[in-house]
């Protein structure tokens, strides 16, 4: 029993013990008040949300940091009773997530639609859900609700940065010798021609032999390994650093006259899963197989693959990253390495200042393949020196580095070839 439940109660007694003891009217009439203002509340919170249905659904559930995410609402009153009022509210865990509102005189046989809007600051999985709906009587004494459970869920990917060069290990080329293995994929090396079969795409037809013997004849392609491209994201707990983060103060409703400038969080867990990210669409873009190898909260190992669906691939396992695991770098690496193709590229992002890192550079030097390092500068994100002397030792080795510190533009840092190049 509520509160004012109880008030309400206590001034029925007092005004019928009052009635009684004094016999005045007016008590009585204060009885038969009470009795009715508790009696019909209580049957209009029976039929408050009585025929009430709410429809809730996103134009997509793939999303990215630094975007609008828009969902529709629609509550339908199925009944013949007009509604007063009710409130909708979102328990989405998404932050900062909108569509709560108190919606008043719905009448029979009508629906109320109406749009929310959220600005996306953070990646990960949020149900949308769950969603309430709450009403009851004028006085608030019987307050009813129902839920509806989460149906659907977003997912928001990091944020990407649209890079147009980036820093290629010394005297090696894009390309290679080929394993001779057939593949259904679209590679720069043409095996062989076969008949056309249903579902074969219209590009991959070889006109000039379909002119020739007046049939449909379709390209083979053999895998390139050379072209392999490995991102290391170091997702190592030790290490880690962040600052404070600014809040963002964001009006959806202008957003679209003057757009918000978003920044990357100040925490190098952030700047790391941005780059790999980027990096993972740059070379995807250019038709290169990409790969990711992450040991966070979980073991994430997603073998080269080409194409939109790998990208999508790796963006869902970078939103869904934590740097959360115990194995550091050198681990990782020593553990991959033996699935790597020689004169494959492996680009190592990390915020290391372990001393022991330049050994695993040399490491992957000695077993053929091309390293790349992309270094975030701990200092600059509240931690300790180390990272310099890192890079340096790096250098040493004419292996490209790429320093990246907190507050830095990636677009450019990441094809920045001077910071890339090695001492002369």
């Amino acid at each position: 029993m509520t509160v004012p439940q109880r008030i309400v109660l206590l001034l029925l007694a007092a005004s019928l013990i009052a009635g009684l003891a004094t016999g005045a009217a007016i008590y009585y009439r204060l009885s038969y008040f009470w009795a009715i203002l508790y009696g019909g509340g209580w049957v209009w919170s029976r039929f408050a949300l009585k025929g009430i249905s709410l429809h809730r659904s996103a134009r997509t559930t793939r999303a990215q940091v630094g975007q609008i995410f828009e969902e529709r609402y629609e509550v339908i009153n199925e009944s013949r009773i007009p509604k007063i009022w009710f409130e909708v509210q979102n328990g989405s865990s998404l932050p900062d997530s909108g569509g709560s509102q108190v919606l008043t005189l719905l009448g029979g046989r009508q629906r109320r639609i109406y749009w929310s809007q959220t600005f996306l600051k953070h990646r990960g999985v949020f149900p949308l859900g769950p969603t309430d709906l709450s009403s009851g009587d004028l006085f608030g004494l019987f307050p009813v609700s129902i839920t509806q459970p989460a149906r659907e869920s977003l997912l928001v990917y990091p944020l990407m940065f649209h890079i147009h060069s980036f820093p290629n290990p010394a005297g090696l080329l894009p390309g290679g010798e080929a394993l001779r293995r057939r593949t259904h994929q679209v590679t720069p090396n043409a095996a062989g021609v076969r008949e056309y079969v249903h579902g074969d795409a219209m590009n991959r037809i070889h006109w000039a032999s379909t002119a020739r013997r007046n049939r449909l004849i379709v390209k083979e392609f053999e895998l390139d390994p050379l072209a392999e491209v490995w991102l290391f994201l170091d997702s190592e707990r030790f290490g880690q650093t962040a600052l404070p983060e600014e809040r963002l103060e964001t009006n959806v409703l202008t957003y679209w006259r003057k757009p918000v400038s978003f920044h990357l969080p100040p925490s190098t867990e952030e700047y790391g899963v941005s780059i790999t990210a980027s990096l993972a669409s740059y070379f995807v873009r250019r038709g290169r197989s990409v790969a990711l190898v992450s040991a966070g909260r979980h073991l994430t190992l997603l073998s080269p693959d080409r194409g939109g669906r790998q990208l999508g691939k790796i963006l869902e396992a970078l939103a869904l990253s934590h740097a959360e695991g115990n194995l550091p770098m050198q681990g990782l690496v020593e553990t991959q390495a033996k699935h790597i193709t020689r004169g494959s590229t492996v680009i190592l992002i990390t915020h290391t200042n372990r001393p022991e890192f330049p050994y695993v550079v040399e490491y992957l030097l000695r077993r053929g393949v091309r390293p790349v390092v992309v270094l975030m500068d701990a200092l600059s994100f509240g931690g300790v020196k180390g990272n310099q002397e890192i890079a340096e030792k790096v250098r040493l080795l004419s292996i490209p580095v790429l320093v990246v510190e907190n507050g830095a533009n990636l677009e450019v840092a990441l094809g920045n070839q001077r910071l890339a190049s090695a001492p002369a």
